[in-house]
């Protein structure tokens, strides 16, 4: 894989397992250094491993994202370090529970808004100084067609959902005039352990990998890639403008 990332540092979110392991992974062998965030202490150092293995460096930062403060701590300790963001996918997210909405505590609905809205949010708030440092900041957002199809039963994922997009998109606007470009990633079905817990009766051997959809990702971040407030559907592999209801 060529090094078109080399010198340039970004932060992914979720990053011990599934599609944002993935994207780490692939955006250090294209040369970035990547700031590995998630829960998950073993994953972020099997993942450093693999980096290593590729020739690339990565820094662990093991942080729940619903520590507000430990978000800012980080965008602190970055622009002590690096003065600057190159990068930033917001990769993590939760299933939440599977039920009707009548039937779900409070306590379930805050926990996904949390880590899916208000941690992104945060994010935004920290490293949006940051990513405009640097020549070309890249922001890319992993949502999801819950988003959209508002399917009965997922009612708090697709309300979060919605809500970071919504989120992504404004942002899109007040950054347009910048270096900076922000964007969506819509996975779709992929092989992950969320997935699974989701739709326990699928075959994961009929879906993508994480791994092939984080090739998509990283064009998305690349100084190169030039729009912003797009949602790219990577099951139709189409780069998709929002628009009003019809």
């Amino acid at each position: 894989m060529p090094q078109s990332l080399a010198s340039r540092i970004a932060l992914v979110t979720g990053a011990s397992r599934g599609i944002g392991y993935a994207t780490a992974r692939a955006l250090a062998k294209s040369g970035a250094h990547v700031v590995a965030v998630a829960r998950t202490q073993g994953g972020l150092e099997e993942l450093d491993d693999e980096i290593r293995k590729d020739g690339g460096s990565a820094t662990l930062v093991p942080l729940n994202l619903t520590d507000s403060d430990g978000i800012a701590r980080l965008g602190a300790a970055l622009h002590e370090r690096h003065g600057k963001l190159d990068i930033l996918v917001g990769n993590a997210g939760v299933a939440g529970p599977s039920s009707p909405l009548g039937h779900i505590e409070l306590k379930p609905w805050n926990d996904v808004m949390a880590v899916n809205v208000t941690a992104n949010f945060q994010l935004i708030r920290c490293m949006e100084p940051l990513l405009r440092q640097s020549d070309a900041g890249r922001a890319v957002f992993v949502t999801s067609g819950a988003a959209n199809k508002a399917s009965a039963y997922v009612g708090p994922y697709a309300a979060s959902k919605a809500a970071l997009e919504a989120l992504a998109r404004a942002w899109a606007q007040e950054t347009a005039s910048t270096n900076l470009r922000v964007n969506l990633f819509s996975p779709g079905p992929i092989r992950t352990k969320m997935r699974a817990t989701v739709f326990p009766g699928e075959d994961p051997a009929t879906l993508d990998t994480p791994e092939q959809a984080a090739e998509f990702i990283v064009p998305m971040c690349a100084p190169d890639w030039t729009e912003t407030g797009k949602l790219y559907d990577y099951k139709t592999r189409t780069l998709m403008s929002f628009r009003a209801p019809a």
